[in-house]
């Protein structure tokens, strides 16, 4: 600890000196003997303990709840310190704490100040602090959540060593461990997914009906192997209780009772009716096939490289790495495009799904959206679907000549968009519009060999979204031909996310070398318009965006520095932030930055209306005979979320309609109560529910839960007994195989890892037919097990087939041994 830095709990716990924090940081966890780092001292004066952090067994955190000693601040919007806030301090702005460089580690610290100022995620590590629950680790959740809470502290500091969040990133991905300059795109996917892993939770089908959809799986580890091959767009709970009590009317306000200044500026510019977003139409004379049982196979011919675990998905430009402008440049088209329906694709998504597990998380909730992809054979018509979620776009940068192309074909009926909007230049300011003619001018008076045409980013939305001729070694398998086939793949957006990532595509890495493309791309900061992008009667009816935060990269491929440029939610100014330092800009330099990352935000005008209409209803104090139970989850949304959906209490609820006796001891960090005129007015205005105005613990679920640890104690003492017997015999005569896949998800549910338990034994990938008889396939991962324990499993779960590696033997026959001994004697007389 630095000697200029102050602990805000020293003036309560007395002196604790730096000799002391030096002498507990060379020691070890007093628990469990973990060393460090990551390890936390206690504070409370003449207490010497010292405990592990989050990546091991959070002992510290342990040691602060038996003992109520001060290990960690507290969490702003849920419990702030005694005595209410003026509205003075409430529209002091927050969140504007730097970060400390730990070694090359500025990729990560822009990184986690752009998400930091996502406000629907950033709210939620602070409102609903007591859904952050998870018994994996590393416990990143944990980590993120401790480093928001100091982040966001009104009580800030200069700046934070984000040492924890770092030392369990590192856990999770080797990628990340020394001290290399690594990509802060990859740190972004990485931290995603592993929140989302930590957090997630299984829909049940009342909330997937609910929600109206069938709820999207976030990443390919939530997918079945054969999915993979069709991916074509970058994917891209604690034991603490919350601190709030959830009857407070502040709850219902972001962030900490107060809408922002941005919020209130768009309130005054409100007229007329909400935005409302539209669909770009296609042709519909192309014949649509849309078998929702049939898995598509149009990428079958397609190379499809490795992915690492922080890029499980592949981007389309990836896969046709030529930009194509549309139609394509050869094979004239039968149609300039598929029609293809929300509907038809909902079928084919619910029917995929049925197969699968169904999880959502925060991370899902407000990054995840969808594309439906179509492949159309060119020979037969035939048009194959595919549904892919996506967590962020990763966007060509187009070069001159698919510059020209995509502005003479795509933008013939569509006016060219500029990086900043029209009708944004009275809010942005006239030094704003001032300096985008001075560059506009500029860029004009040198030639277009040296400078190249201005590219926008509405133009890298066009390439990526540009049908993609498949010829030569991309060619599409049609199912209907039987052959390969020329092709045409069409993309749409189905859903849009809450918070829209975009990543270009700045660096190309070669087989001998690497490089960066260091064109400037003009985007805007308010007013992004998907509604070109979207398909026909997609669900999303907020269609544009605006800017949140913009990382940006400095130098050359392998080297140089990130730093993130990102919106204060509370009084709508610009920052930079480079490492520990934070420094109020201009918002033309953000515009002119040279942008690798981008975060943008639905923007509705009537979201806004709606939550002032229910801040005053609660207000109004009126006395109501019934209380309502909300789900704090859901609230959350409504005061972050553009479209929050319909409301969703069963994220508190089990199917029965009570609470499921895991939830029911933290079940006030769950709820908040509200009075009844506004939970009338949310109702009518939302859906959803159910209306709940007395929880309980559910009994039905309680005698499940009881005979489900009985049945998952009697399996696996079942199969330690009969694997003993098998293990102790010296010549066993038969010996069976199973699939090891099968039985790790078997272990996982007999250990209670897992609440669902596997489907039927499926021995099909370890098995090959030869001469009509199933075989081990050489490689296979397998384990071997005797034939009780195949027919004790095999009589619970079924499935198949049955794979031998050793034979039973049969005994000889009397007779035929007589007569062979007999042949025999002969033999010898003669």
């Amino acid at each position: 600890m630095a000697e200029q830095d102050i602990c805000p709990h020293l003036d309560s716990i007395g002196e604790v000196t730096k000799d002391d924090l030096l002498q507990k940081a060379k020691g070890t966890c007093q628990s469990c003997g973990a060393g460090g780092p990551n390890l936390w001292a206690c504070l409370q004066n003449d207490c010497p303990y010292v405990g592990c952090g989050e990546s091991y067994s959070d002992h510290s955190t342990l040691h602060a709840q038996s003992v109520g000693h001060p290990l960690k601040a507290v969490p702003i919007a849920v419990a702030e310190e005694e005595g209410s806030e003026s509205e003075e301090d409430e529209l002091k702005p927050r969140g504007l704490t730097g970060m400390k460089n730990i070694g090359n580690s500025c990729y990560m610290n822009a990184a986690l100040q752009a998400l930091s100022n996502c406000p629907p995620l950033t709210q939620f590590f602070l409102d609903c602090s007591g859904l952050v629950r998870t018994d994996k680790k590393p416990a990143l959740c944990k980590s993120y959540q401790k480093l928001i809470s100091e982040l966001w502290h009104k009580k800030r500091p200069s700046y934070v060593v984000p040492t924890s969040l770092s030392h369990g990133i590192k856990l999770v991905n080797p990628m990340f461990r020394g001290y290399a300059q690594q990509d802060t795109q990859e740190f972004l996917r990485c931290l995603m997914d592993q929140l989302h892993e930590e957090l997630k939770e299984p829909l049940t089908d009342c909330s997937m009906s609910a929600d109206g959809s069938d709820g999207e799986e976030r990443r390919d580890g939530d997918r079945s192997p054969s999915e993979d091959e069709f991916l074509s767009c970058d994917s891209g709970s604690s034991s603490d209780r919350g601190e709030g009590g959830g009857t407070g009317d502040s709850e219902l306000l972001i962030p900490g009772g107060v809408i922002s200044e941005k919020e209130r500026l768009k309130e005054r510019r409100v007229s007329g009716s909400p935005l409302r977003g539209g669909s770009q139409e296609m042709d519909e004379d192309a014949d649509v096939d849309t078998a929702a049982e049939e898995e598509p196979d149009n990428e079958a011919s397609m190379s499809h490289p490795q992915s690492t675990p922080c890029s499980p998905v592949r981007t389309l430009q990836e896969l046709h790495p030529k930009l194509s402008s549309s139609p394509p440049r050869s094979s004239p088209l039968r149609s300039t495009g598929p029609a293809y329906s929300f509907k038809k694709a909902q079928l084919l998504l619910s029917a995929r799904k049925k197969k699968q597990s169904h999880y959502r998380s925060v991370i899902s909730d407000i990054f995840d959206g969808s594309i439906l992809s179509l492949v159309q054979c060119l020979t037969c018509d035939r048009v194959s679907t595919t549904v892919e979620t996506f967590q962020d776009l990763s966007l060509p940068i187009p070069g001159k000549e698919d510059l020209a192309k995509l502005h003479s074909s795509i933008h013939q009926n569509l006016p060219v968009k500029t990086g900043v909007c029209p009708d944004s230049y009275g809010s942005q300011g006239w030094i704003s519009f001032i300096m985008d003619s001075i560059r506009r001018f500029v860029v004009s008076c040198i030639p277009s060999w040296f400078w190249g045409p201005m590219v926008t980013l509405e133009d890298c939305l066009a390439a990526f979204f540009a049908a993609d001729e498949l010829k030569g070694d991309n060619m599409y398998s049609c199912e209907r031909c039987k052959k390969l086939r020329n092709g045409v793949k069409y993309c749409k957006v189905l859903r849009l996310p809450e918070i829209l990532c975009i990543h270009l595509k700045r660096f190309r890495h070669e087989v001998m070398y690497s490089f960066k493309i260091s064109s400037h791309v003009s985007f805007p900061l308010e007013g992004l318009d998907m509604r070109p992008f979207l398909a026909k009667d997609s669900p999303s009816q907020v269609t544009t965006y605006d800017l949140l935060s913009v990382i940006c990269h400095h130098g050359t491929a392998g080297s140089g520095h990130y730093i993130a440029y990102c919106q204060n939610v509370i009084n709508g100014q610009w920052y930079e932030f480079d490492d520990q330092y934070v420094t109020e800009v201009h918002e033309t330099v953000v515009q002119n930055a040279e942008a690798y990352v981008l975060f943008y935000r639905k923007s509705s005008e009537e979201s806004v209306r709606e939550r002032q209409k229910v801040v005053a209803l609660a207000n109004m104090k009126e006395p109501s005979l019934l209380q309502f139970y909300i789900s704090r989850e859901w609230l959350n949304k409504f005061n972050t979320f553009a479209e929050p959906g319909p409301i969703s209490n069963h994220t508190f609820l089990c199917q029965h309609g009570g609470i499921p006796p895991n939830k029911y001891h933290y079940i006030d960090d769950l709820v908040v109560i509200v009075p009844q005129n506004v939970w009338e007015y949310l109702y009518n205005s939302f859906g959803g529910g159910p209306a709940v105005n007395h929880l309980y613990m559910c009994a039905i679920c309680q005698v499940e839960i009881e005979a489900l640890a009985k049945r998952r104690k009697t399996e696996i003492d079942t199969f330690i007994k009969l694997n003993k017997e098998f293990q102790a015999e010296e010549a066993p005569t038969v010996i069976l195989c199973i699939s090891m896949q099968w039985f790790r998800e078997w272990e996982s549910f007999v250990k209670g890892k897992d609440n669902e338990p596997p489907g039927p034994i499926d021995n099909s990938k370890i098995g090959v037919m030869k001469g009509g008889h199933i075989q081990l396939k050489q490689g296979a991962d397998y384990g071997q097990i005797s034939e009780e324990t195949w027919q004790y499993l095999l009589g619970i779960y079924g499935g198949g087939p049955e794979i031998a590696v050793r034979q039973t033997v049969a005994p000889a026959d009397p007779d035929s041994l007589h007569g062979e001994r007999k042949i025999e004697a002969e033999t010898r007389a003669l």
